[in-house]
């Protein structure tokens, strides 16, 4: 008897020793892009997620679900367990210009554990290599005497490129149709095969086929020119006044996800956005690295939902 309560003992202690968890993450990580593949949330997430799952001991899987202006797959994401297993690569459109964009959404602004930013990068205007335009007026004035070329794509509505068209045909004074598209990659595809007139593209994911010769860039929203095509003008410079955009992208989890869950995966992003071949893939892109606290992307993104709210009225703009 005294062995049997020995042993028993012996195995409790075993038992109340060892956490009743595994220590986390004892599995895969998948990052949600809500968007195509080829598009810069697409390339970043791809980027950091190599690095992040180096830190943290597990492979990061890439999902991409897109369509419906990133509602798909932010929808998948607020399904997800809260668990730090699934993420998403939220951004601007899907983060903050839909709140204001759509009456109704099946997610909610609280839906989300905010874990940091990622990259802010400035959109470009960019026409086929065909278009017979090399400046900004020159294609007011073509888009305005030719009805057939009155069209311009996006990498889906609502997203930052989208947004970006809208308000230049505002300040520009032009009538066009919007094509939108399920993501960048296939924005750019059409736009290679000149299906339609231009495009306000996130940078990185037009700068390929600008560095090609297959896109010409006419201007870029940032308020400065960029080191990767200094002489391509500002919009401001292009004679376009109060057209300053630039497109974020960050990483959230499902609301609730644990804290100490979210600081693991906060520093393991931060060290991947420190690492200096990840800042200098990003430069490449004309991109800044984020890695700000989940608290200081929280606020980032509140600040970010009010602009577009005031940006979305001003222009009148409403999607069903």
């Amino acid at each position: 008897m005294k062995r049997i309560k020995s042993a028993l003992a012996l195995s409790l202690g075993i038992l109340f020793s060892t956490p009743a968890l595994a220590e986390w993450p004892e599995q895969n990580i998948t990052i949600i892009v809500p968007a195509a593949p080829g598009g810069t949330t697409d390339i970043v997430s791809r980027i950091i997620g190599e690095k992040m799952g180096q830190e943290l001991g597990q492979t990061v899987v890439v999902e991409n679900k897109a369509g419906a202006a990133g509602i798909i797959g932010t929808q998948a994401l607020v399904r997800a367990k809260p668990d730090g297993y699934t993420l998403i690569m939220g951004n601007i459109g899907p983060n903050a210009i839909n709140y204001s964009l759509y009456d109704s959404l099946p997610y909610k602004k609280d839906d989300f554990t905010p874990i940091t930013l990622v990259i802010s990068v400035p959109n470009v205007l960019v026409v086929n290599e065909a278009t017979p335009v090399n400046t900004v007026s020159e294609l007011i004035k073509y888009v305005s005497e030719n009805k057939d070329r009155q069209n311009f794509g996006s990498s889906g509505k609502g997203q930052s490129p989208h947004m970006s068209a809208e308000m230049f045909l505002q300040r520009a004074n032009l009538d066009a149709e919007h094509i939108p598209y399920k993501g960048a990659g296939p924005a750019v595809s059409a736009l290679l095969g000149n299906q339609y007139t231009f495009m306000i593209d996130n940078l990185p994911s037009s700068l390929p086929s600008i560095q090609s010769g297959k896109f010409k860039a006419l201007a870029v929203t940032s308020d400065a020119r960029v080191a990767e095509l200094p002489d391509v003008p500002t919009m401001k410079e292009a004679g376009i006044d109060n057209m300053v955009v630039t497109a974020w992208f960050g990483l959230l989890a499902p609301a609730g996800t644990p804290d100490d869950v979210v600081a693991k995966l906060h520093k393991a992003a931060k060290t991947a956005l420190e690492s200096e071949d990840v800042k200098t893939r990003f430069a490449g892109m004309g991109g800044q690295p984020g890695g700000n606290t989940p608290a200081e992307f929280a606020t980032f993104i509140e600040d970010q939902q009010a602009l577009w709210a005031d940006t979305v009225k001003a222009a009148n703009l409403k999607m069903d």
